[in-house]
């Protein structure tokens, strides 16, 4: 099984996504603005175009036959994001990469004043195994759908500077809630980081692409639960928050070392 899913990590992108893309954080009024990544242990299949990073490990995987270098994990940042997104008129942005690289919790802070915004001004990390375990207990995975070919999820783009500061803002919350081990906190951040998805980027939750009801399934699980959010742009997997068990589920592991 480990042969067919491979060494690199996998990784999570929870609240604050879309601030990693300097196309936003230049239009943030109060800067920094944040976001949180997780590494996970490559122990597990995800589903392609599911918003978990599968397109830029792959680049990783052939990069690096397999594995990560022991090298230092800024540089390798750097060098992950070349080759992928050489020549590319839309960027992957460098959370894909941190977020496979860097294990545990990180906080990533944006700045478009720094590096033009594509890479962190700063990033904060947290590998405690206590920490890690509490997550993993109250966050739970839902397959909910692949993002079709051809999606694109920047059709429309209302870049309001107060949305993209909010934005922000739920990716310091977010973090800030992990290290207390605030469920509710936690999941504040993350319904609030999907209702900036659908100001800023309305095409990450509706598109005439995607034959599911993504808003619906959102709001249901929202209703039920303390939070929930996608792990993705057009879906991919729904991220609940819960201490009991949710039916269809799965539980992720975080990497420490």
């Amino acid at each position: 099984m480990q042969r067919l899913i491979g060494n690199i990590p996998h990784r999570l992108a929870l609240a604050g996504g879309w601030i990693d893309q300097p196309f936003v954080s230049r239009l943030n009024p109060a800067p920094p603005g944040s976001m949180v990544v997780v590494g996970l242990q490559p122990d597990s299949w995800f589903m392609e175009r599911a918003g978990i990073a599968s397109g830029t490990r792959r680049v990783a995987s052939k990069l690096w036959n397999g594995a990560l270098p022991d090298r230092p994990k800024d540089e390798l940042v750097r060098e992950l994001y070349r080759a992928e997104n050489e020549g590319h008129a839309e960027p992957s942005g460098s959370q894909d990469m941190i977020g496979l690289i860097y294990p545990g919790v990180s906080r990533l802070d944006y700045d478009a004043s720094s590096e033009g915004g594509l890479f962190p001004a700063h990033i904060e990390s947290n590998c405690d195994p206590e920490i890690a375990r509490w997550l993993e207990r109250v966050l739970q995975l839902v397959a909910v759908n692949q993002r079709p070919a051809g999606y694109n999820p920047l059709g429309i783009r209302n870049l309001d500077p107060e949305w993209i500061r909010r934005l922000g803002e739920t990716g310091k919350d977010c973090y800030a809630a992990i290290l207390r081990r605030d469920i509710r906190a936690l999941a504040d951040s993350m319904n609030l980081c999907m209702e900036c998805w659908k100001a800023i980027l309305p095409h990450t939750v509706r598109h005439p692409g995607i034959n599911i009801d993504l808003k619906g399934i959102l709001a249901n699980f929202q209703s039920r639960y303390p939070g929930a959010m996608y792990s993705g742009c057009g879906g991919g997997y729904l991220m609940v928050v819960a201490e009991d068990d949710v039916p269809g589920a799965f539980r992720i592991r975080i990497r420490t070392k």
